[in-house]
């Protein structure tokens, strides 16, 4: 339903009342701002600009019949009725980002007096702790597809340097599949990452990942590259760019050789590549960096995993734990 088209008319069939027309607009003035302005993936578009069309519903119920209308009791009693439908503490805090973010722009582009979100608490988000493979598990993975890569075929070839890469690196998958080939500097081996927000960073990868990368580009891309290709570094089976979808295909199958390996996907090996740096002694700023966090309190997660791995080896091994 992010359309205007949707926001304004077509609810009505799903029981929805329809926006206002200035509702809408600024809704999809916001939509933009955040996709062209600020550079947000379009996962993020997706649900913030979600996110905000469920709050004017709100407001529109509460009798708002312009988005300056809008004010603080109505972002907290939109928030206290998503509590009360259950939502998880995750989801409310990502709701009151969006609704901060949309105030702010909305205060800034004269649409509302004044910036009520500016005075939205956050509701405490419980962070659970990812997911991550210990090391004796990353390196059997590695082993695996280095093992199955053997046999020259160009897709296992692949294979085996997009598991390096993510681990290496810690790179996101989306990062992963949109890397061109003159975005790795063999010579210095790094690679440059072009993150969330458009923000680009250098990373630097190891002599695995550099091996596998050679093999991948000797051997591997030039039997799969069409004119259709372009410079993308990684390539699917029938020569186009490598999608999401495939790299996450391939982290699964490959764990399901690893004994006793949790079922992790490309953002757990992330998980796992930050977590092994820690508890190889490498600090929080030069992990953040890595990563491409925003702030280091995203990254301070992964003290959390370090300190609960180590507690766990304390009450195994402890005579007294």
């Amino acid at each position: 339903m992010s359309s205007a088209v949707a926001r304004a008319g077509v609810a009505g069939e799903h029981g929805l009342e329809p926006l206002p027309a200035s509702f809408v607009d600024v809704l999809d003035a916001f939509e933009v701002h955040l996709r062209d302005g600020l550079g947000r993936s379009q996962h993020t578009v997706r649900a913030y600009t979600g996110d905000v069309e469920r709050l004017l519903r709100f407001a529109r119920r509460q009798g708002a019949t312009d988005v300056a209308d809008l004010d603080l009791a109505d972002l907290r009693g939109w928030l206290a009725v998503e509590a009360a439908g259950g939502r998880a503490r995750s989801t409310l805090a990502r709701r009151a980002a969006a609704a901060r973010v949309f105030t702010a722009w909305a205060f800034k582009r004269g649409y509302l007096p004044a910036d009520p979100g500016d005075r939205l608490a956050t509701p405490a988000s419980h962070r659970s702790l990812p997911g991550v493979l210990k090391q004796r598990e990353a390196a059997a993975l590695l082993d695996v597809a280095t093992t199955a890569a053997d046999d020259g075929d160009p897709v296992h070839l692949r294979d085996r340097l997009v598991l390096e890469l993510l681990y290496a690196t810690g790179m996101r998958v989306g990062e992963l599949v949109g890397l061109d080939v003159d975005d790795v500097d063999q010579h210095r081996r790094t690679v440059r990452v072009l993150g969330k927000g458009r923000k680009e960073r250098t990373v630097p990868y190891g002599v695995p990942a550099q091996d596998a990368l050679g093999a991948w580009l000797a051997d591997g891309r030039p039997r799969l590259a069409t004119p259709a290709s372009g410079p993308a570094l990684l390539l699917g089976a029938r020569g186009g760019r490598l999608d999401q979808r495939t790299a996450r295909d391939v982290v699964h199958r490959m764990l399901r050789h690893v004994p006793d390996a949790p079922d992790l996907g490309p953002h757990g090996l992330r998980h796992s590549a930050a977590t092994h740096l820690l508890e190889g002694g490498a600090d929080l700023r030069s992990v953040q960096e890595m990563l491409g966090h925003a702030t280091l309190a995203t990254t301070q997660i992964y003290t959390h995993v370090s300190v609960e791995r180590l507690r766990s080896t304390y009450e195994q091994a402890h005579p007294r734990a």
